[in-house]
């Protein structure tokens, strides 16, 4: 997939896929002479699996609770 096709699937901008690629957050390969980075769609999916999982650890760490009024 192209960066651009990544941004669209997460709704994040060019620029936010393109630092997730260069920072290894998610794992892209560069090819051709321009060195075009793609993205393969399994590998998308697992990293938005793996989000889902640290949301879900997150959430747990952090229930919401009940406030009283001031």
């Amino acid at each position: 997939m192209l960066l651009s096709d990544v941004a669209a699937e997460l709704n994040v901008s060019d620029s936010q896929v393109y630092h997730m690629v260069r920072s290894g957050e998610l794992p892209a390969i560069k090819i051709g002479g321009r060195g075009q980075w793609r993205v393969e769609r399994a590998k998308l999916e697992q990293y938005i699996a793996q989000k889902y999982e640290e949301t879900a650890a997150w959430v747990e760490r952090n229930p919401l609770t009940d406030r009283e009024p001031d």
